[in-house]
């Protein structure tokens, strides 16, 4: 490493020789150097730099424009639909890094109308000098500064409601409780419930006595709930100091409106400033800062999880006084001791099963307050240093996170009662009254779940900027960068540091080169391999400049070629070491097990991991083409880029490469094998971004059509196997495994004439499962490939119809190729589960030649409900995200007034899903539902 360290240093001084060297043969003191990289278009690694110079593997966003047309609440909403190459990740990759200001931070802590506009770098050239953490992509937010100019204020207004899109539909009580039966007979038991009692609940005479809950009902959720939010914008300054501050406040409410869930809410209130300062001809100074306060309140009760589990026949939750005598003073006695006499028509119903349930607990399990608090203070100088080199520049950056989460609230208990019923003249009325529980407050306000999160950033870096013979442009730059995490709970803090350069050269910018390379390191490896070196060079060639490419339709043409090597840090963890520190080293233990009572219980000493001294950074090897331009005056333009790239050595213990012996089978267990760097996985695909502009008719359009196609491969994998078929390598990565399905076992033959299953006693009805091997067994040797549960091609569209002051925006985006399993409770009913419809096909001796469910059962059901084709579906979608209609009033009609402009708009979100799995896609189950929101906003320009 130390020859690594003494040749980069080397490759810096020659760099900087050669710049020094051809500053000598003339310089051009023209405008790109008073607009040097502090003011140029795009903001990309610590630096920006004009649009047309962006080499291949990045893309911009103006989300600055886009806000005046798509009004969105979350700063990367627009990402996935604009451009081409992020589905949830960055060309198939996860944990890409967010950057906003030059600061690690959250994207969820910065508004879209507080941006600027976003580039998101993906390929390996674009990212390196961000260093380790940055290895899987960046998307980088520059926010709103200030402008010269008269004080301009920005006032928007937003008010919207939310409606559900669906609620998962559970059977009522009486179907319940006939279907449960019928799998208790299955099972060869009694049934549970008789056939008054089923009579009784579907009859509805008594819904107190025979209760059939509906959590999803009105008369415990709104039809909709409210979104309110207002935001101030305030802009100004000279040509000394320019300023910039927004503020805001959202609140919103919820769907539920029983008991104290009634006032539910979550609001978010922040204040973000910022103010640019030229001190002196050499010397600028930006200072930032940000205050974002996150609340919520919420009655302590878990409403969607219950509403997935209790089952509608087991509680009466809310039962009328007026069922009791009037003369039964022992029941009057017990219930006027309850605190929860609700609307004084009430008392709180319970049973020995259920004492309590979410019903009652809106009214008086207590509450909870969510609360965090962030701030972020970040600062900036710049000084030209052209006294001593001209175009050379010292830049510097700090920034400081504090974030703080904590939970306040009250934890009540609470008596309900359980009604002995019985009828009298045709009536039915409560003959006696049990108590399960009691009333108890402590009247202490419990802090809990306290949290807390420091994060420091630092950057500095030389600056070389160099025009000579009006031809030659030459930019050159050293950076040290660091980045650190704490988090409470966490004893190693995440740190991120590097030391990077870059070497630029374009000749009238025609032909370009960049060498752009790292030097990471890592506390997570073993010494002497903790230094990294990341080199990248990228190549590019604008050929609409030669003389041949003269009238062509082409207005501009760009394509590049990259190709590097990224160490990085971020894969060397694992689930039960996250941070991923001291992986490289064995743990020794002892009192892991214990020995019989002859050895005096004695405890003993044990491996649980070998040394590795040998670890190394993980490698993405990557190499990307790019091809970006526009055609006919800007009627197409374009932007494509094709990638293939490795990880190669993700951290895995190897257990097929170690003698048998390294290992302790059975108990008490023992290994000596270290995790070592093993496995490799491919990748390959492409992303395009291509959009249409035309005017017809004095309407001017805009279709963009962006998505990408990428395909991962599993190409090493520690592997010991007896079936070929079972083999990961050659697979995506990203694999859904079962068992094929062959239908329905249709009666005992069927059963003793098929290969046997060892997933229990398998019955008429159940699953019956491909033999993959021929050994006449079903078990997890049967297990193959079933599909890849991530999206191979992702789709976003947008479309943008302007006439007079009327703007028309649409945006929709489609997932394709993936696959999942439909394996929550609502679809895997066993053993006391709640029911959804989707058993009304069951199995039955009946519908043995129709059915698409197997047999009902209250067992845990192992044959049927585990991981098979049975439960696969595609997840191909399409869907209609967004619509908005927006009218600017005419400047003429505010003429002479202090008001600049107003605006108008109606928009519509998560409007419409097409797929042949619609119903599955828009319903939650567990959750609060998907809802639809639909929101009026005003915004006035002063």
């Amino acid at each position: 490493m130390k020859q690594i360290y003494i040749g980069f240093v080397a490759c810096i001084f020659f760099v900087f020789s050669i710049l020094q060297a051809v500053a000598q043969l003339g310089y051009t003191d023209a405008l790109r150097l008073e607009n040097d990289t502090l003011h140029k278009k795009v903001e990309i690694a610590f630096r920006a730099i004009d649009k047309q110079d962006l080499l291949g593997g990045i893309s911009a966003i103006d989300v600055e424009e886009l806000t005046n047309k798509a009004y969105t609440t979350y700063s990367l909403n627009f990402v996935e639909n604009v451009i081409g190459g992020v589905n949830g990740n960055i060309w198939g990759m996860d944990e890409y890094l967010v950057v906003i200001d030059g600061m690690v931070r959250d994207a969820n802590n910065v508004l879209p109308t507080e941006i600027e506009h976003i580039t998101v770098l993906k390929g390996a050239a674009a990212v390196v000098l961000y260093g380790s953490r940055a290895a899987k992509g960046v998307i980088q937010i520059t926010t709103k500064r200030g402008k010269a100019g008269e004080p301009n204020i920005r006032i928007r207004t937003n008010f919207g409601i939310h409606t559900p899109k669906s609620y998962p539909k559970y059977l009522g009580s009486a179907e319940y409780m006939t279907l449960y039966n019928e799998a208790r007979l299955n099972d060869g038991l009694d049934p549970s419930y008789s056939i008054e009692d089923i009579y009784r609940h579907a009859s509805g005479e008594n819904p107190y006595r025979y209760p059939d809950l509906n959590m999803y009902s009105s008369d415990y959720l709104r039809s909709m709930y409210n979104r309110s939010e207002a935001i101030v914008e305030i802009t100004g300054g000279n040509q000394r100091v320019r300023y910039y501050t927004t503020t805001g406040y959202s609140r919103e409410n919820s769907l539920l409106k029983v008991g104290n869930s009634k006032d539910n809410y979550i609001s978010r209130l922040f204040v973000r400033g910022n103010v640019d300062m030229d001190l002196r001809e050499y010397l600028k100074v930006q200072a930032d800062a940000n205050v974002t306060f996150y609340d919520s309140y919420s009655a302590r009760v878990d409403w969607w999880g219950n509403a997935s589990s209790l089952r509608p026949n087991r509680v009466s939750p809310l039962i009328p006084l007026s069922y009791l005598e009037e003369n039964d003073t022992p029941s009057w006695t017990t219930i006027n001791t309850s605190n929860y006499l609700i609307d004084g028509k009430y008392f709180l119903g319970g049973t020995q099963l259920n004492p309590t349930n979410p019903i009652a607990d809106a009214y008086a399990a207590g509450d909870n307050r969510f609360v965090s608090r962030q701030f972020q203070f970040n600062t900036r100088f710049d000084i030209n240093l052209k006294s001593l080199i001209r175009g050379l520049h010292f830049r510097a950056k700090y920034g400081i996170d504090y974030a703080s989460t904590y939970d306040q609230g009250y934890f009540n208990e609470y008596a309900t009662f359980s009604p002995v019923w019985t009828n009298y003249a045709g009536s039915d009325m409560i003959a006696s009254i049990t108590q399960y529980g009691t009333d108890r407050k402590s009247g202490d306000e419990i802090i809990s779940n306290s949290a807390y999160r420091y994060t420091y950033n630092f950057s500095g870096q030389f600056d070389y900027i160099h025009t000579f013979n009006s031809d030659h442009n030459l930019f050159g730059m050293i950076v040290a960068n660091a980045w650190q995490r704490q988090e409470s709970g966490q004893y190693h803090r995440l740190t991120n540091v590097n030391l990077g350069l870059q070497a630029s050269y374009n000749f009238q910018q025609k032909y370009y080169v960049d060498f752009s390379s790292a030097l990471p390191y890592s506390a997570k490896l073993p010494e002497g391999n903790r230094l990294g070196f990341s080199p990248t060079l990228t190549l590019g060639w604008r050929p609409v400049k030669e003389d041949f490419f003269e009238n062509t339709a082409f207005g501009d043409l760009m394509l590049t070629i990259s190709g590097g090597i990224i160490s990085q840090d971020m894969d060397i963890a694992t689930d039960d070491n996250p941070m991923g520190y001291y992986l490289y080293k064995s743990i020794l233990q002892r009192g892991g097990w214990y020995s019989w009572g002859d050895l005096g219980g004695e405890s003993a000493t044990e491996f649980q991991r070998g040394n590795n001294m040998n670890m190394r950074f993980v490698k993405r090897k990557e190499i990307n083409a790019g091809l970006r331009g526009s055609l006919w005056d800007n009627l197409l333009t374009f932007d494509i880029n094709y990638f293939r790239g490795k990880m190669d050595g993700d951290i895995v213990r190897p257990n097929s490469l170690y003698p048998i012996y390294f290992n302790q089978v059975g108990y008490p267990t023992s290994s000596i094998i270290p995790y070592i760097n093993y496995n490799i996985d491919n990748r390959t695909g492409f992303d395009f971004s291509i959009y249409l502009n035309e005017t017809v008719n004095e309407v001017d359009l805009t279709l963009g059509v962006n998505g990408m196609y990428f395909m991962s491969e599993a190409a090493r994998r520690d592997e010991n196997i007896d079936f070929d078929y079972q083999t990961a390598i050659g697979r995506p990565v990203n694999g859904l495994w079962g068992l094929q399905s062959l239908g329905f076992f249709n009666d005992q033959a069927d059963i003793d004439n098929s290969p046997e299953q060892k997933f229990g006693e398998p019955r008429p009805g159940d699953i019956k499962y491909k033999d993959q091997n021929g050994d006449n067994i079903i078990d997890s040797n049967d297990e193959v490939f079933l599909g890849r549960w991530d999206t191979p091609f992702r789709l976003g569209l947008n479309f943008t119809a302007k006439w007079c002051n009327f703007t028309f925006f649409a945006m929709a985006d489609g997932f394709f190729g993936g696959h999942g399993f439909k394996n929550s409770s609502y679809y895997w009913a066993r053993s006391d589960n709640k029911y959804s419809e989707i058993v009304r096909n069951r199995w039955t001796e009946e519908t043995k030649d129709t059915a698409t469910y197997p047999r009902l059962t209250t067992t845990s059901g192992d044959n049927n409900f585990r991981n098979s084709d049975f439960w696969l579906y595609k997840t191909d979608r399409l869907n209609l995200s967004q619509l908005q209609l927006t009218y600017d009033i005419p400047e003429t009609t505010l003429q002479g007034s202090f008001i600049k402009g107003i605006s108008v708009y109606m928009s519509g979100y998560n409007l419409l899903t097409i797929s042949k799995e619609r119903k599955h896609f828009e319903m939650n189950v567990g959750s609060a539902p998907q809802t639809r929101f639909y929101n009026i906003g005003v915004i006035g320009t002063f």
